[in-house]
Order: structure tokens, then sequence, then C-alpha cells
């Protein structure tokens, strides 16, 4: 099966790499702030610059674009292992094994994966990890979607690796806010001034569905997902039962830009288990290649599929009219099966 990114609504993708986060110069000291002597000196730890140049996130877009298409094309993880890291690369690098165990010889499918016409939204901020977001064309899936890759870097040392990629629709991009010189504005992990912080997404999101509520809006990731989940609880001599639970540290850390209206597009990370226990007497057969290639033990009466999502939402500045988050996309890719 191949890795191509089809959208509908906001379409699931599959799974890509781990590790990473984004800087500006070289050295643990970059450069911005005169001395006397007329001398730049920047410490980069402390000072607020530009997480990247143009040029730089460039370079890291066609590296990441490079390496994705090599590890593609051999169904060999270890390919890009150092161009992706975070959700991506648990989603991504599950489907790479599991692809190398159902074909050994490579992706007979392969076709190479093109991004262009990017577009650099590049936050100014102080210390490490430093991050942008890519916004490119792709010709892959459809012809009025956009591909959204976050690229993240922990230090200077590091290099840029692609920890959120999600596809949404041109005109449903949000405007970011950004100064007069074109950078744009970060949000933190605890702002306060959005409806939830951003490192409290995950753990809402789990608690809503398991029980509901109102913190987001309904659509095809909320009230309709609770829907599904409620019809396949329990059908007869199969029951099912899920378990969501935020990843939030590291890589997996939540990030966000401020958008005009004061609110922030954010991505966040979340980790899902669903568990399938059959009644006495019946079986569950497992037809899915890629489960059965990920499968750990042996089906008799149960089997547990565990996911990796990162998700894309419109979070709103409290206060501001609806105080609802909006999932603008939900990307999930299979990432483990244990048979019991």
């Amino acid at each position: 099966m191949s890795r191509d990114r089809r959208v509908r609504g906001d379409r699931t993708i599959r799974r890509l790499r781990s590790r990473g986060q984004f800087a500006l110069a070289t050295g643990a000291v970059t450069v911005l702030s005169l001395t006397a002597s007329g001398c730049v000196v920047v410490h980069g730890e402390r000072e607020i610059v530009p997480a990247a140049t143009q040029a730089e996130a460039a370079r890291a877009l066609k590296d990441f674009t490079t390496a994705y298409n090599a590890a593609d094309k051999a169904y060999d993880r270890s390919l890009d292992a150092g161009q992706v890291t975070g959700p991506l690369a648990d989603i991504d690098g599950a489907k790479l094994e599991a692809g190398h165990k159902n074909s050994p010889a490579g992706n007979a499918a392969h076709s190479p994966l093109e991004l262009t016409d990017a577009k650099f939204t590049i936050p100014e901020k102080a210390g490490w990890p430093r991050w942008f977001l890519a916004d490119t064309d792709s010709n892959k899936g459809s012809d009025d979607t956009r591909w959204l890759v976050v690229f993240t870097r922990g230090s200077a040392s590091d290099v840029w690796e692609a920890s959120y990629l999600t596809v949404l629709a041109a005109d449903g991009i949000p405007e970011f806010e950004k100064d007069a010189d074109g950078w744009a504005q970060p949000v933190t992990a605890d702002d306060a001034a959005l409806a939830v912080e951003p490192d409290k997404l995950g753990q809402a999101y789990a608690t809503y569905l398991a029980s509901g509520g109102d913190t987001f809006a309904p659509g095809a990731y909320t009230s309709e997902l609770r829907a599904l989940r409620e019809k396949n609880e329990s059908k007869p001599g199969l029951a099912r039962q899920y378990v969501d639970e935020p990843l939030n540290s590291g890589d997996y850390a939540p990030v966000g830009l401020r958008t005009k209206d004061g609110g922030a597009l954010v991505f966040f990370t979340t980790r899902h288990f669903e568990k399938q226990t059959a009644a006495q007497g019946v079986d569950i057969n497992v037809t899915d290649a890629n489960i059965k290639a990920l499968m750990t033990g042996e089906v008799k009466q149960a089997l547990t599929l565990e996911f990796v999502a990162n998700e894309a939402v419109l979070d709103p500045a409290k206060g501001s009219g609806d105080q609802q988050v909006k999932f603008l996309s939900r990307v999930q890719g299979l990432t483990g099966a244990k048979g019991e």
C-alpha cells in the first residue's frame, strides 16, 4: 500500500519517524545584540530571534523529502530516521516496518513525493527547542489541498526533523499574526490567553473521547467519532474497549502559532488503544496485512490495537465568543498490535 495521502474531510495518513527541534545559527551562541565595538553578539538561549532563515527552512524541507522518498521506496525506516521525529516518526515508522515485512524487496508501488510552492511560517522566540511550519503543495492527493509539515530542532547542533504532518484544504489554513519583519508569533505550552492551554489539549481530548463535553466543536474527530465508538462498543460476540492518553513531552510537545484573530493553530499528539475481546467460541479474524506484520502474541480471545495520532486544531482566544476548540485535521496511524 503506498504512502500517498488522500484527504477526504481530513483523512488519516500513515507512519513517519522520531526526534528533533529547530534553530537559527551554528554553535550554542548566535548573534543579535550590538556591542560597543560594533560587533554583533547574540545568545540564542536568551534573545528572541527567528527560529530559522528562509534558506535553512527550504533546505530542511528538501532533506526531509529526499529521505522520505528513500525510506518509502526501500521500506526501510533507517533511511529517514534522522529526518523525522515525534508522532510523525511513530506513524510512518510503523508503516515502513509493516511494509518491509510484507514486501522485503521494497515498495513496488513507490511514487516519489514532491513538495513544491513552499511557504514558510517562521516564529521568533528565545531558547530551545525551536520550530517552523512549511506549507506546501504536493503531487499526492487532491489539487485543492496543502501539506503542512512542522520542523523541530532541540539545539544548534541538531538537524531539523519533521515532527508533525497534516493535510488541509487550501482555503482552510488560518492567517497568522506576524510582526513588521514577517516573523510569526509562537504560543507557549501554558498560554493562558487561549481557551485551552496547548499542553492540556491532549488530556482534554482524551477526556472528551471518554465522556463527552463541550470543549471541542462537533465534527468527524469529536462527536462523530464518539458516536461510532458507541455503536461498535458492543456487538454480538465481540466487545470493544478504548483507552486514550496524551503525549506531551519531548518531541511530542504541542506547538502553536498565533492567528490574526488572537487564537492559535496548535499541533498536539495523542495515543489510543482499542481492545477487542471475543465471547467464548467466537473468533477474531485478522485480515489486515499491516496488523499481522506488527502483531506480537497470538490472537486467541483478544486483540489490542495501538495508534498514534497528531492533531491540528484552532484554539480560540479566551473570552472571544465561541470557546470550542475546532479540529482542522487528525492524522492517525497503527503503531502496534497484540494478540492474547
